[in-house]
């Protein structure tokens, strides 16, 4: 079942996955408490993440994070179809992210194409993927 939820409460999950040697307070971002954060919990526990930041008519998805234990299963498919059309229901023309670049294959099956620009953090690459929601 997917959720609203205060970004506090995706920090375990976002260091879990994404950045376990690293202590909590790193998986936090600054503008966190303006975005919408989503969770999908499975027998009451929160088990997957994503927080969606919007500016504009853009949306950039960010922490996208599903425990161990939980991957394969469809729930990051689902969590995903749901912040692309909750976007689409808000107007907006693009939703982008910085995939890391060895999950860019999931984020094409959503229609995610990777663009030109590429980049490195903590040892991880990445490459900015994009989706045109609507035409101006």
């Amino acid at each position: 079942m997917i959720i609203v939820i205060d970004y506090k409460e995706a920090l375990p999950i976002r260091q879990a996955v994404m950045w376990p040697e690293y202590p909590l307070s790193f998986s936090e971002i600054k503008n966190d408490p303006e975005g919408y954060h989503f969770g999908y919990l499975v027998e009451d526990k929160l088990v997957s993440v994503i927080s969606l930041f919007i500016e504009n008519d853009e949306a950039q998805f960010r922490k996208f994070a599903t425990l161990e234990s939980h991957q394969g299963n469809g729930i990051g498919t689902q969590l995903l179809s749901y912040i692309i059309s909750f976007a689409k229901e808000k107007g907006i023309h693009r939703i982008w992210c910085n995939a890391r670049i060895d999950k860019s294959g999931f984020y094409e099956k959503f229609g995610l194409e990777k663009t030109q620009e590429t980049f490195e953090k903590e040892g991880q690459y990445y490459v900015v993927m994009e989706k045109y929601l609507y035409s101006k």
